[in-house]
C-alpha cells in the first residue's frame, strides 16, 4: 500500500469553468479515517430551461469560482474591522456576518478549528498561517506580522452550524500602508529550503486534468519519516493562483507521516501558482514553498545536479 496520501481536489465540479473551491489550509495526511464526503459537492448544477431558479442559479454560479475570491457568499461576509494594519506586528480583528448582519457564533468544528485564516501578500512572497480566537459576539482576533507595506489577502475558511450550510472560504483585502516594493515572485524550483529541512517537489500540475504532485521531507540528506499530527494531519496545503489569489480546493485522505506527502491536485486554469505545504516535526510547524506552472507540459521541474532551491521566507503561524 502507497504510504502516501492522495486527495482529491476540484473533484466535486469538474464541469463547472474554474471547479468548486473552499478549504483554506487543508489536510494531508488525516490521522484518523476522513469523514466520507465531507467537504464533497460544493457545486450544484443549475436548472435546465425556463426561468425558473434564477437565483438559485446565481448561486450556483458563485459557488463554483474558485475559493477566496468573493467577500460575500450564500448569505454569509467576512467583515474586516482591522483593514489598514501598520507594518510589523499588530493584531487583526474581523467577524463573520450572515446576511442579516449579525455575527456569526456558531461554527462547525473542522479539522480542529472552528475557523481557519489565512494572510497572504499580493506578490504571494509574505505566507501567515493564523489561528484566531472568537470572543462570544463573534469577534475574531489574531495576532500577526506583516513584514512590508502593500496589498495583502486574508481568507477566511469555516462552515456555519447552521442546518445545510456548507463549507465557505470567503476573502478580503489587507492594506499595509507605507512606501510600497513588490518582490518579483520567486522562481519556479524543485525543492525548498526551511529551518534545516529540505522539501523536494515532483508532479504535475494541469488544468483540467487531475495529477500527482510528490513532496518528500528531509533534513541533514534523511528521511523524515515521524511527522507529527498538525491539525488532525501530517500536512497541509494552501495553493493561490497568481494575479488573483485564488484557492485550489484539496481534500484530506489517509496517509503516514512522511517522508512522501502526495496529492492528486487539479488547477483551475493554467497560470503559475504558489503551493504553501505545512508540515510539524520536532513539536514546530514550518511552511515550505514553491511556484508552480499550470499548462503548457504543467510539470514540476524534475531535480538535476546542481538543481536550483528556493529557501522559504516569509512564512509562519500564528
Amino acid at each position: 500500500m502507497n504510504t502516501g496520501v492522495k486527495i482529491t481536489a476540484f473533484a466535486a465540479a469538474l464541469a463547472a469553468t474554474f471547479g468548486t473551491a473552499y478549504g483554506v489550509g487543508k489536510g494531508v495526511g488525516p490521522v484518523e479515517e476522513p469523514k466520507k464526503a465531507e467537504h464533497a459537492g460544493h457545486a450544484e448544477a443549475a436548472p435546465a430551461g425556463g426561468h425558473e431558479g434564477h437565483e438559485e442559479g446565481a448561486t450556483t454560479a458563485a459557488s463554483a469560482l474558485p475559493g477566496g475570491l468573493q467577500i460575500s457568499q450564500d448569505g454569509y461576509t467576512l467583515a474586516l474591522e482591522t483593514p489598514t494594519p501598520a507594518a510589523g506586528r499588530s493584531t487583526l480583528k474581523f467577524s463573520i456576518r450572515d446576511a442579516t448582519g449579525r455575527k456569526v457564533t456558531a461554527f462547525t468544528t473542522e479539522h480542529g478549528k472552528e475557523l481557519h485564516f489565512i494572510v497572504a501578500s499580493r506578490d504571494l512572497n509574505t505566507f501567515r498561517h493564523l489561528h484566531p480566537v472568537r470572543a462570544a459576539d463573534g469577534t475574531w482576533s489574531v495576532d500577526a506580522d506583516l513584514p512590508t507595506a502593500g496589498g495583502y489577502k486574508a481568507f477566511a475558511d469555516f462552515k456555519p452550524a447552521a442546518a445545510g450550510a456548507k463549507g465557505i472560504t470567503l476573502g478580503a483585502d489587507l492594506s499595509v500602508p507605507g512606501a510600497y516594493a513588490p518582490k518579483p515572485l520567486p522562481a519556479v524550483a524543485p525543492t525548498a529550503n526551511v529551518d534545516g529541512y529540505q522539501v523536494r517537489l515532483g508532479g504535475v500540475l494541469d488544468p483540467g486534468k487531475p495529477g500527482e504532485l510528490k513532496l518528500t521531507v528531509t533534513k541533514a540528506g534523511k528521511p523524515v519519516t515521524d511527522l507529527e499530527p498538525y491539525l488532525g494531519a501530517y500536512g497541509h496545503l494552501v495553493a493561490l493562483r497568481d494575479g488573483d489569489l485564488a484557492y485550489l480546493h484539496v481534500h484530506p485522505n489517509e496517509g503516514g507521516p512522511g517522508p512522501d506527502v502526495s496529492f492528486t491536485a487539479e488547477a483551475p486554469s493554467a497560470g503559475t501558482y504558489r503551493l504553501f505545504l505545512d508540515f510539524q516535526h520536532e513539536g514546530k510547524v514550518r511552511t515550505a514553498s514553491f511556484t508552480v506552472k499550470a499548462g503548457a507540459t504543467g510539470k514540476a521541474p524534475a531535480p538535476a545536479a546542481g538543481e536550483a532551491t528556493h529557501d522559504a521566507g516569509g512564512h509562519a503561524h500564528g
